[in-house]
């Protein structure tokens, strides 16, 4: 069984699954006009994919430990590649909202269990950490991947063509994952813990869906405020449940180091950041600046290149500096992207800051996931390595739905402050998205110091924290690497 085939094959499904995020948005205005969507509908089936996705994250990745690590991601992988079918079929808003919340569901399953797998495949520290970092940079180089397929797709084909693309490779997945993946250690001889699973599912379900409606509405209508304050009860349940129950979803001792929970706040600020990148420039370029889908992801060829390139350096990168620089520098590289971007203006030129910011950001942000994934999963145990894949997953859905509705919201006021002043319609568009990205852009620059500070501190690490009984029986003895 090869590891660099293994690897491959995981990688692959973790560009899949988070392409799943990007894939429909240069499309959105074609789903609009060929299915007849309101404005709700289509920002509705914009979101479900991620609603699902990060609500069942904790679930699947405890879930992971408990069933079998290449079982569930078997599982995982059908459920999305089925869905995905089915999505391309869709002959209505309903059945496509259907589709890509069940796409969500699998994704759910799959990417803590991929995760998981590395260690698996790479058992040895330093070949885990090596891998580790280069799956860092996965998770954006498959967003941005969604943007340009879905660009090229839903001009040259149909929009309907691009859910081909995550069917086929599911597909594929299912059929090799036997071959190439091991079955992982033993699962975890503990009880699933119900009462936690339901309510963090449902709390993270409900506040995503009040953040996403924040994004065209405001903040004082019910539709944004109650999901969000009921997400946010459920949350705090949730919390008072898993410090009482004897084999808690997610113990909350995983989360208390400042190191980890430094780590998984610039994954999940990083992903904020790109997320809103593609959201406000996708609608600047195609209602601003009057450009096609396929224009549009044209655009977004530097960002890729600039990524993927960066991605491939950063694990060189924390083998000589340390993932504290690494991920402190990038986060500081990408706030000067965000600084460029932010200078946009409605008849920018896009061969200048704006060029420059889309090569700049994700050279910073591939450093900042590369690190940061890192960091966060520094000294997990393997019995808990599927509940660390469903931490760090969850760190990376939720950034873009927090991000967006904070910052879209920033945007929208600046620009309704703006026509007020007299300002033209193009020219307060864009400088509300130029607001938004320069606040952004402060709060990574702030983020990189407490990154400095914070990780450079030695602190502890899951290893501490001793398994229990019944985890303890289900680790293999012969894993002292691990």
């Amino acid at each position: 069984m090869s590891s660099g085939r293994g690897f491959a094959l995981l990688g692959t499904v973790q560009v899949v699954l988070i392409l799943g995020i990007t894939m429909l948005s240069p499309a959105l205005p074609a789903i609009q006009h060929d299915l007849g969507l309101s404005g709700a509908q289509l920002t509705l089936v914009s979101a479900a994919y991620g609603l699902s996705f990060s609500g069942l994250l904790l679930l699947g990745g405890r879930m992971a430990d408990l069933l079998g690590r290449r079982r569930l991601l078997v599982i995982g992988v059908t459920v999305f590649g089925i869905a995905s079918a089915a999505s391309a079929l869709a002959p209505g808003a309903y059945t496509l909202l259907a589709g890509r919340f069940v796409q969500g569901v699998g994704a759910a399953l799959a990417a803590p269990s991929a995760m998981s797998l590395v260690r698996s495949l790479y058992p040895e520290e330093a070949r885990h950490a090596r891998a580790l970092a280069v799956w860092g940079g996965l998770a954006g180089f498959g967003a941005t991947s969604g943007m340009l397929m879905s660009g090229a797709v839903s001009t040259w084909v149909s929009w309907r063509w691009t859910f081909v693309v995550p069917a086929v490779v599911s597909a594929l997945a299912v059929a090799a994952a036997p071959r190439l993946l091991p079955p992982g250690p033993d699962p975890v001889r503990v009880r699933l813990d119900v009462p936690g699973a339901v309510l963090v599912t449902a709390g993270l379900t409900a506040a995503s869906y009040g953040l996403v409606q924040a994004g065209e509405k405001s903040w004082a209508e019910p539709v944004v405020w109650l999901p969000v304050l009921v997400g946010l009860a459920l949350l705090a349940a949730f919390a008072v449940v898993e410090l009482k129950v004897a084999d808690p979803l997610v113990p909350l001792r995983f989360l208390a180091p400042r190191r980890r929970a430094t780590a998984l706040w610039a994954i999940l600020l990083g992903s904020a950041g790109m997320s809103t990148i593609f959201f406000m420039l996708s609608l600047y370029f195609q209602e601003v600046r009057d450009a096609s889908p396929l224009l549009t992801s044209a655009a977004f060829l530097p960002f890729s290149a600039a990524q993927l390139a960066a991605g491939v350096f950063a694990g060189r990168l924390i083998q000589r500096l340390g993932a504290r620089v690494v991920t402190a520098g990038g986060l500081l590289v990408a706030a000067a992207g965000l600084l460029l971007i932010a200078q946009l203006e409605a008849d920018s030129a896009y061969a200048g800051t704006m060029l420059a910011g889309l090569v700049v950001f994700p050279v910073g942000i591939a450093c900042v996931f590369s690190g940061s994934t890192v960091v966060a999963l520094d000294g997990v145990e393997d019995h808990r390595a599927g509940l660390a894949g469903g931490v760090v997953n969850t760190a990376m859905e939720i950034g873009p739905t927090v991000g967006l509705a904070v910052l879209v919201s920033l945007a929208t006021s600046h620009t309704v402050s703006l026509r007020a002043g007299g300002r033209a319609a193009d020219a307060a568009t864009s400088g509300g998205y130029g607001f938004a990205l320069a606040i952004a852009a402060a709060a990574f620059a702030v983020s990189a110091v407490v990154a400095a500070v914070v990780l450079g501190r030695p602190g502890p690490s899951a290893r501490s924290e001793p398994a229990r009984p019944q985890e303890r029986a289900a680790v293999p003895a012969a894993t002292p690497g691990n």
